[in-house]
């Protein structure tokens, strides 16, 4: 019997996880929604895999991506998140998944899923201030946040959530305006996307900005393997 050749294979089917420190949200290629797993403070690294393989139980996957809440250099998390219960800088999850894992910083995830061409920045407006640039396809996780920006403070307590309340909404949102701006100028990028919890209190959108959304995170997931057969 003659083998059959296999011009184009399967694409690979991806579970993407999507780590919170209210909830980890979790995506697998071909399913209709994403599943909420609570998590906080108690949640290692141990028990949120334990929770995110029950609850995908019966789903097909061949690999695994994962968005982190802190900085990853070459596919490892750099430090422990504040809000949740430890373990994941150290902890081996490709072992755990028994697949090959790929580690993103959460909002270089979302940034790659937001990425329509060109040159874009990507700001996450959201407790922090999380930042990615992506140009011509290439994504550079960046960490904009604690640079210094006017009177002794950073970005991060500008335009984060610590600015939005000490500021109040309509001082903030001139704050995200003008950070917007000066970055957009001085990186050349052609458009910023603002994500993040946040991004949805904004009325106006600062010039050359769009808001994104996200479920990008999921899309940013997928298009971590795209390169893979």
């Amino acid at each position: 019997m003659r083998k059959q050749s296999r011009t184009s294979p399967d694409p690979l089917k991806v579970l993407v996880i999507d780590v919170g420190g209210t909830n980890v949200k979790v995506l697998g290629t071909g399913q209709p929604e994403p599943l909420k797993i609570p998590s906080g403070p108690t949640m290692t690294a141990s028990k949120m895999v334990g929770a995110v393989k029950r609850a995908v139980a019966g789903w097909t996957y061949d690999v695994v991506s994962i968005g982190y809440p802190g900085p990853v250099r070459a596919g490892r998390p750099l430090a422990e998140p504040n809000n949740l219960g430890g373990g994941l800088v150290t902890y081996d999850f490709q072992r755990a998944f028994e697949k090959p894992v790929r580690i993103i910083n959460d909002a270089a995830m979302q940034a790659l899923g937001s990425y329509e061409g060109g040159r874009m920045l990507f700001l996450g407006l959201g407790t922090g201030l999380g930042s990615a640039l992506v140009i011509d396809g290439v994504l550079a996780p960046m960490e904009l946040a604690h640079l210094p920006y006017s009177r002794g403070r950073t970005y991060e307590q500008y335009v984060g959530l610590q600015g939005l309340k000490r500021c109040g909404k309509k001082r903030w949102r001139r704050q995200v305006a003008a950070v917007t701006e000066a970055l957009r100028r001085a990186l050349q990028v052609e458009y910023v996307v603002l994500g993040g919890g946040n991004a949805k209190k904004l009325k106006d959108l600062p010039e050359g900005a769009r808001l994104g959304d996200n479920g990008n995170a999921f899309l940013g997931g997928f298009r971590l393997w795209k390169d893979q057969p």
